[in-house]
């Protein structure tokens, strides 16, 4: 195995920037001293921690050109889309900031024999495994509010994106938090289950694919950590019988395409009701197939390259698979010959159990439209998943979308008539194999605490 990483421009396939892999006794040393860091800054009030985070929102904005320029680099995004990542994550930093010291605060309870007190007290160091696809925000949405409850945080990022992980540690430390409490771990995978198996380790969250959450939170449960898992997903975008056909084909290609149809959260499965079946596809795939690649640099491009030349690859194996098990290529479909790791926007339709294009996650612009009896049948179909982290319902009846998502779409996040990231004051998070545990919206801060009960006679 190389002791070097690499990272890799996906649209000029030129290699950027080397780093080192640290030793063992060297990631064993980041995580003392992270710990060390934790000793002192869990005695901060929360008021405190509190001015530390609202100014590294503010040091993230005036870092926005130069950190999206480094994104569009290593993970090919848009510069446009990275410029916008960074935004959320200060704005992660402002509700943080302004909610946290009453989210944390004590509170009493009347007992009949005293008082009781509720406190949320720091545990340690928490450690995060994250992915590439948002660079920035994956890394900010849990260190954040980890910081703001008074642990240390440990960052393992994803290797073709180390650039921004170091690139966040110093903006940290630009703004005021104080050095090792945010540490950057460039270390393998093998070295990544010693830091799980520590001592001074004591939550672990990750976010990624199925398979490795259930690896991870096996290793942490030998340990009895907690774990917090942000996994994949398929999610389905509903047009209901009543839906605004004009506002669904809009938003369901905004929905598949955005960050390059590398999201988590894209949509991904369109279940259709037979009454606007053939007018959905014929305008959807219309909308698609005009979509063209360009250089993610350009303000102008539309959908650049994926981030790796093996995730491109997969995707374009889960396309081919998925025709041969009967689904249909409307447009896209053929891996383009240029530099760099492109795949076009591609729409299947005769999509169907057993297929990848149904059962599984399409991490890439690939849509799959699926048709539905009725309205009752398209739920049907948007359940009929190992995953349940985000989805959507197109109907003009809000009342009723409203009804649907609330009591019988089994998914942790439904937008009505839209499209929607992540919002700051909104829990994030699924249910099945899209993992557990919630962030934003307060939720967070609370995920690594000791909620502990103090009884006073």
């Amino acid at each position: 195995m190389s002791d070097t990483i690499t990272t890799i421009n996906p649209a000029t396939e030129q290699a950027e920037t080397s780093y080192d892999l640290m030793s063992d006794a060297q990631a064993k040393e980041a995580v003392q001293n992270c710990h060390e860091a934790f000793l002192d800054w869990r005695l901060k009030s929360p008021e405190d921690r509190a001015s530390v985070i609202k100014a590294i929102g503010a040091e993230l904005r005036a870092s926005k050109d130069e950190y999206a320029q480094l994104m569009v680099r290593e993970v090919g995004k848009l510069l446009k889309d990275a410029k916008d990542e960074v935004e959320l994550c200060a704005a992660i930093c402002d509700y943080t900031a302004e909610n946290g010291p009453k989210d944390l605060a004590d509170e009493e309870r009347e007992l009949d024999d005293g008082l009781g007190v509720i406190v949320h007290a720091p545990i340690g160091v928490i450690y995060g495994i994250q992915p590439w696809n948002f660079p920035c925000y994956q890394a900010v949405r849990y260190s954040i509010v980890n910081l703001m409850a008074g642990n240390g945080v440990l960052l393992k990022h994803a290797e073709n994106c180390t650039g921004s992980g170091l690139m966040l540690r110093d903006i940290f430390e630009r703004a005021g938090l104080p050095k090792n409490l945010f540490t950057v771990l460039i270390i393998s995978h093998d070295q990544s289950d010693d830091v799980i198996a520590s001592d001074l380790v004591r939550g672990v969250t990750l976010t990624g694919s199925d398979g490795a959450g259930a690896k991870v939170a096996a290793k942490a449960a030998e340990q009895l950590k907690k774990t917090v898992l942000e996994l994949g997903s398929n999610d389905a975008y509903l047009v209901l019988d009543d839906a605004d056909l004009d506002l669904a084909v809009e938003s369901c290609v905004q929905g598949r395409l955005y960050n390059n149809g590398q999201t988590c959260v894209n949509a991904k499965r369109f279940v259709v009701t037979e009454k606007n079946y053939d007018e959905f596809v014929e305008r959807f795939v219309k909308r698609m197939d005009a979509v063209e690649l360009g250089d993610p640099t350009d303000e102008n491009t539309k959908l650049g390259p994926m981030a790796r030349e093996d995730l491109r690859d997969k995707l374009a194996s889960q396309v081919e698979e998925s025709v041969e098990k009967g689904a249909k290529i409307r447009c896209g479909g053929k891996v383009p010959e240029r530099t760099g790791w492109y795949y076009p926007a591609t729409v299947l339709t005769d999509v169907a159990p057993g297929q990848p294009a149904y059962d599984d996650e399409l991490f890439g612009p690939v849509a799959s439209v699926i048709k539905a009896k009725d309205d009752e049948d398209a739920m049907r179909i948007a359940n009929d998943s190992r995953y349940g982290l985000g989805g959507g319902i197109f109907s003009k009846d809000e009342k009723r979308a409203r009804k649907l998502a609330s009591t019988y779409f089994d998914t942790g996040m439904v937008t009505i008539n839209g499209y929607n990231i992540a919002k700051p004051n909104m829990p994030f998070g699924g249910v099945k194999n899209s993992g557990y545990g919630r962030e934003h919206g307060g939720f967070g801060m609370k995920e690594f605490v000791n909620i502990k009960s103090i009884f006073i006679k």
